[in-house]
């Protein structure tokens, strides 16, 4: 299967090199273009390659890794999405280093109103809580698999998205809606930022 990524930043990247290292084919693309890519696609492998936003969302599963207030600019004018996969790994906040800059989303969740710029995709919210080395090194730990939290209304995507969570080496746990689920893994919210695990064994 491939997988696009729009983005190509610090949690992009991440995330493809969990990806190739499990036999997953990775199409990124940034603000850029293409060309801009050369060294990331040489660093990450032969499994993966750049191309235009456009080209990117055509895959059946697509991570948005990009700032938050980039996210309109960066979706717009796309084809129809037509029940593809749309995974929301943004926050509203640039970083987790500069979180005092975070954006307020009112009384809806921040992936509700990414589903608003992904008409017709069914959009799981995921691997938002994780910093980015934790992400790209240490899927496992000694007594169990790091958890991801997946948030969304459609099921169907959200047993497919569990299954690429499984085999990169995570531990999905569904928190169920975008409404409830994602406010709770959302910055700012109960869950945002953890660092779970997952147990192998009971004690």
């Amino acid at each position: 299967m491939t997988i696009g990524i729009i983005g190509a930043g610090k949690m992009a990247r991440a995330f493809a090199r969990q990806l190739v290292n499990t036999g997953y084919n990775v199409i990124m693309c940034n603000s850029r273009g293409p060309h801009s890519l050369s060294s990331v696609v040489t660093d990450l492998g032969s499994n993966v390659r750049a191309a235009t936003t456009e080209e990117v969302a055509k895959a059946k599963i697509v991570m948005l890794a990009v700032h938050w207030d980039q996210l309109p600019k960066a979706l717009a004018n796309l084809p129809p999405w037509e029940g593809r996969i749309v995974i929301d790994a943004t926050n509203p906040n640039f970083s987790l280093e500069n979180a005092a800059h975070a954006i307020e989303v009112g009384e809806r969740t921040s992936s509700e109103r990414v589903a608003e710029l992904v008409p017709g995709a069914r959009l799981v919210k995921a691997f938002n809580t994780l910093y980015y080395k934790i992400l790209e090194k240490y899927p496992e730990h000694e007594h169990g698999k790091r958890v991801v939290f997946l948030s969304g209304d459609d099921q169907y995507a959200k047993k497919e998205f569990s299954e690429v969570v499984r085999r990169i080496g995570f531990a999905p746990v569904d928190l169920g809606n975008l409404a409830s689920g994602g406010r709770m893994q959302q910055f700012g919210g109960p869950l945002g930022s953890l660092n779970l695990l997952h147990l192998q064994h009971a004690i």
